[in-house]
């Protein structure tokens, strides 16, 4: 048995069902003591060096295998988008690698499979990232590829069509799939289309359709600088032998003037009253279903007590939503809750995919579930919740990459440098009071936005009989943004 399937399995045997019980229901004696909680994780130090651009490194040693991951870290997302350009950072992010240097983009692309790397670029809400991945006897030859591709992009403008045409039929067919129109138009309802969050990271179509190569060179000249990044290095090296190499490629970096001022993004308000909306796809096989509102940021005090709130309700598969909707009423193959962590308060929701016959029962079990929250958790439930997190975390540090993605987590968030070693210990501390505060905080049903994608003629009858609120209808078009 693999590493993986025994550690899931331990999970299922150890963690057990988080459906709601009765408070005074009696302890069942044939079942084995629950388990103590899990050595705590011990972590390698991080190394901070820096170049003399002013570039920090940051280094932490794994010779388990001889492979290493460098990221350069840039600490400007989605969130920074300019207003009128939503989706400009996804698309430099995405642009960087379709020309470098003096390679073109299957040139590059050649020379990186050559080395047995892989090197990609990415963007989120609040970061962007180049990524190499690359066996330790390659990494003299592969850091120069990486170096072109943060430093010195081309931004061919045949690529950029090529791209902004792939992205434009994306959102073309996202709009018959009620899976992809849910979760934009719940965040078009929460935040708002004025809103960065209310539209989806690459943009619209308008924006997509406007961007020019000097849109995509102006975000990279003003966003990708040493002053507002962090190399970060995990994997089979010695900080003495690779900072020379770091150097070398990335030393030579500069940037014009002072690093721009980031502007948080603001915060939204939460919806006064509950209201509901459908946005209809006629003959839709299933109706999705999304719940919620303005959640919180990344850098709350209540971190810990909602991870274990929403691991009671939606965050597991043995969560109470997962529970009454697959298990017990067979509606959906799968329900769940998350809240959406940023640097500013994202979304909380929680959906599901759902039969369209049933649409109207899952959305009263929904509520049932939410307002449930609002009671005291079973102790019981509690330390189940805390035991499948704390049985899990070690499981996100196996690989380099896996580490490496934490160190970002801590770059971005400004975490300290013991946060994940602590981090079971805090899961453990979380109190029945503590979770019970935090769902009276942020599980506000009655004032959610309840979003519902389906086929209208069908759902819409039992949706209003259910007299949860004001229904209105929301095109696909305007769900998605134009």
């Amino acid at each position: 048995m693999t590493r993986p399937v025994l550690r899931l399995c331990l999970l299922a045997v150890l963690c057990g069902s988080l459906s709601a019980a009765p408070a005074a229901q009696a302890p069942d004696r044939s079942k084995p003591p629950m388990p103590g909680p899990p050595p705590r994780l011990d972590l390698p130090a991080i190394e901070r060096r820096t170049l003399s651009n002013g570039l920090p490194v940051w280094l932490v040693e794994s010779h388990e295998v001889p492979l290493v991951q460098v990221t350069l870290l840039v600490k400007a997302g989605a969130g920074d988008d300019p207003a009128g350009k939503f989706g400009v950072a996804s698309l430099t992010a995405a642009m960087l690698d379709e020309g470098a240097g003096s390679r073109d983009a299957l040139q590059l692309a050649d020379a990186v499979e050559f080395l047995g790397a892989a090197l990609t670029t990415a963007a989120s809400f609040d970061a962007s990232a180049v990524r190499l991945n690359v066996p330790l006897a390659r990494i003299t030859e592969a850091l120069p590829l990486m170096a072109d591709v943060v430093m010195r992009p081309t931004f061919p403008a045949r690529e950029l069509e090529r791209l902004r045409q792939e992205r434009l039929t994306a959102l073309l067919q996202a709009k018959d799939d009620p899976a992809a129109v849910a979760p934009l138009a719940f965040a078009r309802v929460v935040f708002g289309a004025g809103h960065r969050y209310g539209t989806g990271i690459t943009g619209t179509e308008t924006t997509l359709k406007g961007f020019t190569v000097q849109d995509l060179q102006a975000f990279h000249a003003s966003m990708y600088r040493p002053d507002n990044s962090v190399l970060i290095v995990v994997g089979d090296v010695k900080a003495d032998t690779v900072l020379p190499q770091l150097e070398a490629q990335f030393g030579t970096w500069k940037a014009a003037g002072a690093a721009p001022a980031r502007k948080p993004v603001p915060q939204a308000g939460q919806l006064a009253a509950r209201e509901i909306t459908i946005v209809d796809i006629p003959g839709a096989a299933q109706s999705q279903i999304r719940i919620g509102g303005v959640g919180v940021p990344r850098s709350t005090p209540d971190y810990f007590p909602i991870l274990v709130l929403n691991t009671v309700l939606g965050g597991s598969f043995t969560s109470r939503l997962n529970q009454n909707l697959r298990e017990k009423n067979q509606y959906s193959y799968g329900a769940s809750s998350r809240f959406d962590l940023r640097l500013s308060a994202g979304a909380f929701q929680a959906g599901a995919g759902v039969q369209t016959d049933k649409t109207a029962e899952a959305l009263k079990e929904f509520f049932n579930e939410l307002n449930g929250m609002l009671q005291p958790v079973p102790e019981e439930e509690l330390a189940r919740a805390r035991n499948y997190i704390a049985l899990g975390f070690p499981g996100e540090f196996e690989t380099s990459g896996d580490l490496s993605a934490k160190l970002e987590e801590m770059a971005i968030y400004n975490l300290p440098d013991r946060y994940f070693e602590e981090y079971v210990d805090n899961v453990q501390k979380v109190t029945g009071a503590s979770v019970q505060k935090a769902a009276a905080t942020y599980i506000q049903p009655a004032r959610f936005a309840v979003v519902v994608v389906g086929d209208r003629k069908v759902i819409e009858p039992g949706i209003r009989a259910l007299d949860l609120g004001p229904v209105r209808t929301m095109t696909v078009d305007e769900a998605v943004g134009q």
